[in-house]
């Protein structure tokens, strides 16, 4: 099996529930490593993220001009249909960075 380290998603947050990224195949097995949530704006904002389906986060706060780290070892199995990882906030002004390992 091959194991590829890859960005998941970097991406301005939309302010409904929007899909961040999808498992390439019905094969692949993915590991969530780091997520960093970056509040771009002036006040302090909430996000919210679900992995295959399961929240993780719930309208977690992020300070102004602040950044969560968030630092997991997140499997998300190899599913069909493929699995997403999604997300949303209270503003755009929120950033995801997602990284992390597709095994295949």
């Amino acid at each position: 099996m091959a194991t590829t380290s890859k960005v998941l998603a970097r991406t301005a947050a939309a302010t409904t529930s929007t899909t961040l990224y999808t498992q390439p195949n019905t094969s692949t097995i993915t590991v969530v490593t780091n997520v960093l949530v970056t509040n771009t704006t002036g006040s302090t904002a909430n996000f919210t993220l679900a992995f295959a389906g399961v929240t993780s986060a719930t309208s977690v706060s992020v300070s102004s001009y602040d950044t969560t780290v968030i630092d997991m070892k997140q499997v998300i199995p190899a599913s069909n249909p493929a699995a997403t990882i999604t997300g949303s906030a209270s503003t755009t002004g929120i950033n995801f960075h997602i990284s992390g390992v597709e095994i295949a």
